[in-house]
């Protein structure tokens, strides 16, 4: 069993012993260091309010009720959306007034892990240095509560579902007409939580046909709920089944999205972005994109072939939203199927991506399959080295910087080098002593070729 403290928030496994897991008491620990943090940059306010949501795990309405009640014992209103999904939390946060949000998921982790995502008062997640205060202040549990007369309330908002529909619809480059000609036929996979709900609804709007897969939010999932192809055969079989357009997968919180092509073949995680950026960047005659170092050429490519420029941020979804604001971005993410789209919110949506995606293939009037292939093909390689506890990770990466300093290098976030046909990046765990090793390659025996010369290569450093 598990728990895991980070600048992002806490995770862990339900149940056992606290500190070594996601306790009740490590939840509302946590809840009011957080709480307390955002009462200290509010301290000339009178009201200060929160907006909560989860997914449909199992754990969920459990921690959600310690996370709201902690919230109302330091006197702070709570906005509880139920279930819901991480980017409409984000979007209700300033539709709210809010002064900060969390999300009750685990994004895709197993059903016996739970988490607690921490936002700002903009809907967007904490930067490290305000996570580090946090994790700072539940440390020492330096936390004053209200007293009776000064507790928050709470209130149920079940209303966000359809305004998170909405505002996706009214994006001026959602061609809601040109998707409801094409008469779509899609298959969801929604893992039993909230993309069940969420995904099914907005197609609805758009008058797609949907077979619903999984799509009971009973957080029950019925597979590995990362969004991964050694996980979605079933999906795979029922678009070939039921003759749909594509299929369409969201992980439990529906801010990854996968989608599989008509032949039951995996569009890919990495693909996803990339054709959401093709068409935002066609519809605007070109413009900056970003994703994080570990994510795909294929942006790079598209981005380039549209006439914009191409940034890497470090891996991190704040990451991304710190380059994306720095260099004016248009679209950006990252390459698990995290879609970022400035026009609506700074936040990896699945909803966005499904609109801009479909607005894509109808324009095009081509088949999901032929659409993927008419972009870059890569192949990717995800491997790690496993260290003792002396070795400097830090000094190993360095040597390799380097050894291959004549090459295109890139220390923002551990090493990247860029060849000409391929790429390695090479990254310390946060978590646990590896190197995590990513490779890309235009085949994927390059690919693996590139990743264990690499590995060959650090061990004769180590």
């Amino acid at each position: 069993m598990t728990l895991i403290k980070s600048i992002s928030g806490i995770r862990g496994t339900i149940g056992g012993k606290t500190k070594e897991n996601l306790t009740p008491i490590d939840a509302v620990k946590f809840a009011s260091a957080y709480g307390t943090f955002i009462k200290k940059r509010n301290s000339n306010k009178d009201n200060i309010k929160v907006v909560i949501g989860r997914d449909a795990r199992i754990s969920g309405k459990m921690i959600s009720n310690l996370v709201a009640n902690t919230l109302l014992g330091l006197g702070i209103d709570v906005v509880d959306l139920g279930i819901s999904t991480t980017p409409t939390v984000e979007i209700a946060v300033p539709i709210e007034n809010a002064d900060g949000g969390i999300i009750l998921t685990a994004s895709h982790n197993p059903k016996q892990w739970n988490a607690l995502k921490l936002l700002n008062e903009k809907g967007e997640f904490l930067n490290g240095l305000e996570g580090e205060e946090i994790l700072k202040l539940a440390e020492n549990e330096d936390f004053c509560f209200a007293d009776v007369d000064s507790l928050g309330t709470y209130s149920e908002d079940s209303s966000y579902l359809q305004k998170h529909i909405q505002e996706v619809l009214n994006l001026e480059l959602v061609d809601v007409d040109a998707i409801k000609r094409a008469n779509f036929k899609v298959v969801v996979d929604g893992v039993n939580s909230s993309g069940g709900i969420f995904i099914p609804a907005l197609l609805k709007e758009l008058n797609v046909s949907c077979v619903e897969l999984y799509c009971t939010p009973n957080g029950q999932f019925p597979h590995n709920p990362e969004p991964l192809k050694e996980h979605l055969t079933d999906i795979s079989n029922l678009v070939i089944e039921e003759n749909a357009d594509l299929g369409i997968v969201v992980d439990p919180d529906v801010d990854r999205l996968a989608l599989v092509s008509e032949d039951g073949s995996m569009f890919g995680e990495e693909y996803t972005l990339v054709a959401c950026a093709d068409y935002v960047l066609g519809c605007l005659g070109g413009g900056n994109t970003v994703s994080n170092l570990s994510s795909s050429r294929a942006l790079k490519d598209i981005t380039h072939k549209h006439g914009g420029t191409y940034t890497a941020s470090a891996v991190g979804e704040v990451n991304v939203v710190i380059k994306m604001k720095e260099t004016n971005t248009v679209i950006g993410g990252e390459g698990n199927g995290g879609i970022i789209y400035p026009d609506s919110h700074y936040g990896r949506d699945s909803l966005v991506g499904v609109a801009l995606f479909l607005s894509h293939l109808a324009n095009k009037k081509i088949s999901c399959r032929e659409l993927r292939d008419s972009y870059p093909s890569y192949f990717m390689s995800k491997n790690k080295i496993e260290l003792t506890p002396e070795i400097d990770v830090d000094k190993v990466l360095d040597s390799m910087a380097s050894k291959y300093h004549n090459e295109d290098v890139n220390t923002i976030d551990g090493v990247k080098i860029d060849f000409i046909d391929e790429w390695i990046h090479l990254r310390k765990s946060n978590t646990e002593p590896i190197i995590r090793i990513y490779t890309e390659a235009k085949s994927q025996q390059s690919a693996d070729d590139l990743a264990l010369r690499f590995i060959n290569e650090m061990k004769e450093i180590l």
